[in-house]
């Protein structure tokens, strides 16, 4: 069923069906399924840096360069539209690559990835280790839809074993797009600086009325509270950011509260509904 508003994410507003239901024409033997292609371990993680983003940013360069630049980024937002086009609506976690499996933060990360999974939605996340693998693993483990979007780092960025379709790009600004392009909400698990620009991206294109103001959930009151407490103590107190601005961002250690952010905004706020995903074009070759 197509959302009333061509704002939101996704292109159509289905869910999948949960419980082991299948809606009419999205059953195993249907080939309008939706089913995501299966991802390819020996392709993860091949691309090698060489610099190019570095040499992007580096200034003018000659005319011809710059053109194949433009190409090269236009090809690869189109592969990233392609590959993710059939995901179904999302939600995006982000958190840091350096929990390990035995952290507090990493098994918080799975139940979530998991209750999420059964909502319904497709998990997204940068698709490397760490919190993004606690969520694409509890989203897999409940028989959901697990998704990485992942980056050519030197380091940390192995893509983890849990996902069902994986996208690898070059640039950081087009993996980006893609996070926040087929998501009903965001959720901040504990992270670093990679964690936060993609937090404060978001709050920005909430707060200039780019994006609908789609759930910003910090997870993990005891890492979180003094960044919300700077926030409000001195973004709001010397005006930089409205307190509205703030009262976006909800924080919390519960999972139900979670799950109450999504059903409230994705389904009741913004109508998501159960049904039909979109066809597959023999003809786009998809």
């Amino acid at each position: 069923m197509p959302l009333p508003d061509a704002d939101l994410p996704g292109g159509v507003a289905t869910l999948p069906p949960v419980n082991g239901e299948s809606a009419p024409g999205t059953g195993p033997g249907s080939s309008d399924s939706g089913a995501l292609p299966q991802a390819s371990p020996e392709e993860w993680g091949k691309a090698v840096n060489g610099g190019e983003e570095r040499r992007f940013l580096e200034g003018p360069l000659d005319r011809t360069s710059e053109l194949g630049r433009v190409i090269r980024v236009s090809l690869e937002f189109i592969r990233g539209f392609r590959a993710l086009h059939f995901v179904g609506p999302c939600v995006t976690i982000f958190g840091s690559a350096r929990f390990s499996e035995d952290h507090a933060y990493y098994a918080l990360a799975r139940r979530i990835g998991a209750a999420v999974a059964r909502e319904g939605f497709t998990v997204m996340t940068g698709g490397g280790p760490g919190i993004m693998e606690a969520a694409n693993r509890g989203a897999r483990e409940a028989g959901g839809r697990s998704v990485g979007v992942n980056i050519t780092l030197p380091m940390e960025q192995r893509p983890n074993p849990y996902l069902d379709t994986f996208v690898q790009f070059r640039y950081f600004f087009v993996r980006k797009v893609m996070l926040a392009k087929y998501s009903y909400a965001f959720i901040a698990m504990p992270g670093g600086f990679g964690t936060m620009d993609e937090l404060f991206e978001i709050a920005t294109l909430i707060q200039t009325g780019k994006i609908r103001d789609f759930p910003c959930i910090l997870v993990g009151v005891d890492y979180w509270q003094p960044l919300v407490a700077f926030l409000r103590d001195t973004l709001v107190a010397n005006n930089t950011i409205d307190a509205e601005d703030l009262a976006r961002l909800t924080l919390t250690d519960s999972v139900d509260e979670v799950l109450a952010e999504l059903r409230t905004a994705a389904i009741h706020k913004f109508g998501l509904r159960y049904g039909r995903p979109p066809k597959r074009r023999r003809y786009l070759f998809e």
